[in-house]
């Protein structure tokens, strides 16, 4: 029987201009979290960082942008690569977590929400054009897009602009060695409600949020440097107990979403993976194909960006998705009939996954 399926209608993106490379932190006095110096060199410091992580360089926004500025310009690429009316748009979901910080502090500005923002910047007049923000950690675009999925099956909407958009810069301390994972950028995706016979698009989803002992791996303090008196707070996590949450859940709610797609993991072309750790990214992937009894793992089932744009927490899926189907990631393609599967995992803690099939 044929219903509608939530299906991709264009992507897009924004890349910050600022490349800062792994040498720009050489300089910096990095303090741990008791307020002493680290005793190691930031050569050596840095060296590790980079082993673990695999990130050379990021990017960072310029003085002049904040968060809505990078959501505007992503939601206008993609706009203009679906050449739809924007009027036309039932919803505008943005999922950030800061709201716009501009340079030079750490205040966080959210009135009005920066949705409303990017609906004004699109200068849409339609006031049934629904725009409001999501926060939701670093899976917060992905939770975006499973929001827009219940909207499209409820019949309450055909299009749907699901941003996702950070400036982590703007809340990095520079004396924590952990800001070197940070960085800025922006997604989008139209998301279009489409009449099928057979499943296509969004075939499945799966989110959770454990917060009894987990909601504080990731928190807001002051800078580590104790004689900083800036009264600003900055981005802060437990990374050891990031890793093991990571590992010991993401793996399981990934083959939960594939096997509620009625897939086994051998139909699956693509893992698009939340990246604020490569070796994190590798070892989670592993352990989604131990769990199907798989011990190798395809070549290419994995894009990599992190190497030179960092974490851009919800940022960094769709921006990954935006490069692969616009062809600029030459060793990487999705065709059409394919199966992907997206997952996050971030501040909550959450998680959540969902297959897509492409048309």
């Amino acid at each position: 029987m044929s219903k509608y399926y939530s299906v991709i209608k264009s992507t897009g993106s924004y890349i910050p201009t600022k490349v800062v490379k792994n040498s720009d932190f050489l300089n910096n006095t990095f303090y741990d979290s008791t307020g002493n110096i680290i005793n190691i060199s930031n050569e050596e410091l840095i060296e590790k960082f980079h082993k673990i992580t695999n990130i050379s360089e990021r990017r960072y926004l310029t003085d002049e942008l904040v968060t809505s500025d990078l959501a505007y310009f992503s939601a206008k690429n993609a706009i203009e690569s679906a050449n739809i009316d924007p009027e036309k748009l039932d919803y505008i979901i943005l999922a950030h977590n800061f709201g716009d910080v501009k340079s030079g502090n750490t205040y966080s500005d959210l009135v009005p929400s920066l949705a409303a923002r990017v609906k004004n910047k699109l200068k849409i007049k339609n006031p049934f054009t629904v725009a409001y923000d999501i926060i939701f950690g670093c899976p917060g675009w992905l939770q975006g897009v499973i929001q827009a999925d219940y909207y499209i099956k409820s019949g309450d909407a055909k299009l749907i602009l699901v941003i996702g958009a950070e400036a982590l810069s703007r809340v990095s301390d520079l004396h924590d060695r952990d800001s070197m994972i940070y960085s800025d950028g922006a997604g989008a995706i139209v998301l279009e409600a489409m009449q099928s016979d057979e499943p296509i698009g969004i075939l499945s989803h799966i989110s959770r949020s454990d917060t009894y002992t987990e909601s504080n791996y990731l928190w807001m303090d002051t800078s580590y440097n104790p004689d900083k008196k800036d009264f600003g707070i900055y981005l802060k996590m437990n990374g050891r107990k990031l890793y093991e949450y990571a590992l010991n859940n993401v793996p399981l709610l990934v083959k939960q979403c594939i096997e509620k797609a009625k897939l086994t993991i051998d139909k699956v072309s693509k893992v698009l993976l939340h990246q604020a750790n490569e070796k994190m990214d590798e070892a989670i992937l592993q352990r989604v194909f131990s769990l199907f009894n798989i011990n190798k793992i395809p070549d290419g089932i994995m894009p990599m960006i992190i190497n030179k744009l960092g974490n851009s927490s919800v940022a960094t899926i769709p921006i990954l998705l935006d490069l692969i189907l616009k062809g600029m990631l030459p060793s990487h393609k999705i065709s059409s009939g394919e199966n992907i599967v997206l997952a996050s995992v971030g501040a909550g803690m959450n998680i959540n996954t969902l297959v897509y099939r492409t048309i």
